[in-house]
């Protein structure tokens, strides 16, 4: 090889355009990059991984090595142990320097980057990791941040480099899921991955399916259609944030001053853009929050080892609560599912079924093609309560279900084994006095009583948060994670009664 390359290993950040990590390594080597992608199956034999999430992987690679092709060196695929693989390249093509984009990853790929860390100050090669959102590494405090993340995404996107290409070196081949011991995961309506697929969706959310966004985001109904779809993009980085922040802002520059009522929608998934980066930075600056309740007067409230039979319940959407099993059967299908929702299933784990939130995370994880840590735990604890510092939310699942089925039409179609049920009954069968040819033959028994389930969790969970000792860790836990704008995570309040403390609006803030 003529010139000793330099190695881009690409994790997250999939793409050549908006890429000033890739921007400044092909500056800095003047073309010379050798970029690279890990199949790593100690990886893909995580609970929080699944064959859905790695389908989505490969499509956009085939589109971030076309891309890298036509800048001038297809992306070099390789499948193994990350040192292993960086290692045996470095001796096969004599590189220079690792570049990569910093990652805000699960515990495994940080353990893993801390593994790459050391391996690389042992061959005395210099490993430069460069930001690439919002999101800091090594924060020291909150002040200023969200003024930080909003420069950052004002700035500039970054042209696409041009690379020389590389000779001598193959490009390797596409493993397929079973090679990485994934179990078969039937998704039928999978979003397909890919730049291209991500570019289009932008384009016609802030053009035509984004207008009633604000108002349709919270019923899987309505927000299948309405929200952007973007979140499994923006979890591997087909699209950057940047990108997208700035294509909406010139929407919004466009419908300025008009009455097509663009103006509220785009401003909230503006919003929304910032809140994914507020919520990872919390996994950023806290990794634990992925295995330890924030606030650690919540451990042990629920036990660590679940009932067995409500989680197999859940998990299988066959809870005898309709409208959860509906979302849940919808999200098994598609891979996604609009956030209201997802946070009632989380909810309704975690307080009407009483399981801790590490044991239904990793299904939940699994399921959801757009698995982004940061946000997934992050939200599993929020959902939960455990935070110690936002309002718990127990989500009425019958009341759910009218409000955002109210005729009934998503809950049919995913739970037809009601269909003998009146309408008036369709969200509590168990209300119906026909229940009986129904329940625990076509369609199972609630498995808890709602009422009495959420009474007793109400009490349990706020039972908590009683005392000077419990909040001032609260206290400690808003200064070190909280948003500094109005509306963000705020400090517990002292109850006033049952459902009548209001919500922080970061609940249901993710609809991407």
């Amino acid at each position: 090889m003529s010139s000793r390359p330099v190695i881009f290993w690409f994790k997250r950040d999939l793409r050549v355009a908006d890429n000033p990590a890739l921007a400044r390594v092909a500056e800095v080597s003047g073309g010379h990059v050798l970029p690279l992608f890990i199949f790593e199956p100690e990886y893909w034999r995580l609970p929080d991984t699944s064959a859905r999430q790695f389908a989505f992987l490969t499509e956009t690679l085939a589109d971030l090595r076309a891309d890298l092709a036509a800048q001038g060196q297809p992306l070099v695929l390789r499948t193994g142990d990350a040192v292993d693989v960086l290692d045996a390249l470095v001796r096969e093509t004599g590189a220079r320097a690792l570049f990569s984009s910093e990652e805000t990853g699960n515990l495994w790929t940080y353990a893993r980057d801390r593994r790459v860390a050391a391996w690389a100050r042992g061959r005395g090669l210099a490993w430069t990791e460069l930001p690439q959102a919002g999101v800091k590494r090594r924060l020291k405090s909150r002040d200023g941040w969200a003024a930080a993340r909003d420069r950052f995404v004002r700035q500039p996107t970054v042209a696409a480099p041009a690379l020389a290409p590389l000779s001598g070196i193959a490009t390797g081949a596409m493993p397929d899921a079973a090679s990485m011991g994934l179990p078969a995961d039937p998704c039928p309506d999978r979003q397909p991955g890919g730049r291209q697929a991500a570019l289009a969706l932008l384009g016609g959310f802030l053009t035509e399916r984004g207008r009633d966004y604000r108002r349709q985001m919270s019923t899987p109904v309505e927000g299948e259609w309405a929200c952007s779809r973007l979140s499994p993009h923006l979890a591997l980085g087909a699209l950057s944030g940047r990108e997208a922040a700035q294509a909406t802002a010139a929407r919004q520059r466009e419908v300025r001053g008009t009455r097509e009522g663009w103006a509220g929608s785009l401003s909230s998934f503006q919003s929304r853009l910032a809140w994914r980066d507020h919520f990872m930075q919390k996994l950023e600056d806290e990794p634990r929050i992925e295995t330890d309740c924030l606030h650690p007067a919540y451990e042990g409230l629920r036990p660590r080892t679940p009932d067995a039979t409500r989680l197999s319940a859940w998990e299988r959407a066959e809870t005898g609560i309709p409208f959860v099993d509906a979302c849940m059967r919808y999200l098994h299908h598609t891979g996604w599912l609009n956030f209201r929702m997802r946070s009632m299933l989380v909810a309704v784990a975690s307080y009407h079924l009483w399981l801790d939130w590490r044991a239904t995370g990793p299904h939940l994880a699994r399921l959801f093609t757009d698995y982004e840590p940061g946000i997934h735990w992050s939200q599993m604890q929020m959902q939960s309560g455990t935070t110690g510092m936002n309002t718990v939310r127990i989500y009425n699942p019958v009341k759910q279900g009218l409000d955002q089925d109210p005729t009934g039409v998503f809950t049919r179609r995913w739970v037809p084994e009601l269909a003998a049920v009146p309408d008036a009954h369709l969200q509590s069968p168990w209300t119906w006095e026909g229940a009986g040819s129904v329940l625990d033959r076509a369609y199972p028994a609630p498995v808890v009583d709602v009422a009495e389930a959420a009474r007793h969790a109400r009490d349990a969970v706020w039972g908590v948060r009683r005392g000077d000792a419990f909040r001032a860790t609260a206290a400690r836990i808003v200064e070190k994670h909280a948003s500094r704008k109005d509306g963000g995570d705020r400090a517990p309040r002292r109850r006033r009664g049952p459902g009548r403390a209001k919500a922080s609006p970061d609940q249901l803030s993710l609809d991407l």
